[in-house]
């Protein structure tokens, strides 16, 4: 029994690996990639739609709409990466139900770079709304004093959303694998449908708080007051 994908080594040169998790995640990018040209080949632009172009615009409607909630002023802008991110995440867990499937979010390193995506897109979206001034200043707020305690909580949360995504799909993998030895047919199904559950929590979380940061970063309560104003 191996705790992941990590383990599990086809061919390696060097420092370069070529493992299991690596496989499994491309392999799912290949299936999400084929699955979203095939769905959206044929979409309609006029009055009349098929029921799964109108199932499609509903979860576009409510994803946007979600973003919005949470403070995003334009989510249009941030939909392609945020809903990516779900996407990824939700697909990777629901397939742990496939015999010999292991879930890339099952390994630390998978879930790191989910993390540092994060990491690197909400300062990318903060420049790109405040400009490179607007977004640094937001490091000294409210007093030049929380400059480095500020930047310490950038690096902190970026920790967080990898050690939590892992150690939950970890852990739910490897509860499965004990129930198996000790009952191999009633509580593993059990298990299964909360795990599939728990997938799905997960990448609700993981996708709500990188949406959270990315709006901390955009923010602008100085431009919002006066919008507000105007109107």
């Amino acid at each position: 029994m191996h705790l992941s994908g990590d383990e599990v080594v086809f061919w390696h040169y060097g420092f370069v690996k070529l493992n299991l998790t690596l496989v499994m995640t491309w392999a799912l990018m290949a299936l999400l990639a084929g699955g979203s040209a095939l769905i959206t080949r044929r979409l309609s632009s006029g009055i009349v739609i098929s029921r799964w172009q109108g199932f499609l615009e509903i979860v576009v409607t409510l994803s946007r709409r979600q973003i919005e909630e949470v403070g995003l002023r334009h989510p249009e802008k941030f939909m392609p990466f945020l809903v990516t991110l779900f996407l990824f995440i939700a697909t990777a867990n629901l397939l742990s139900i496939v015999p010999g499937y292991e879930p890339p979010t099952g390994s630390l390193s998978t879930t790191t770079a989910l993390a540092v995506s994060v990491f690197i897109a909400v300062p990318l979206f903060g420049i790109a709304d405040k400009g490179v001034i607007g977004y640094l200043k937001g490091y000294a707020e409210p007093t030049l004093i929380m400059l480095p305690f500020n930047i310490i909580g950038e690096l902190t949360r970026t920790l967080a959303l990898a050690v939590r995504l892992f150690g939950n799909m970890m852990s739910g993998v490897m509860i499965l694998a004990i129930l198996l030895t000790i009952s191999p047919l009633f509580f593993p199904i059990l298990m299964n449908i909360l795990g599939l559950l728990t997938g799905m929590v997960q990448a609700y979380i993981f996708s709500i708080l990188a949406t959270v940061y990315i709006a901390a970063a955009t923010r602008d309560d100085g431009r919002s007051s006066n919008e507000t104003t105007t109107k």
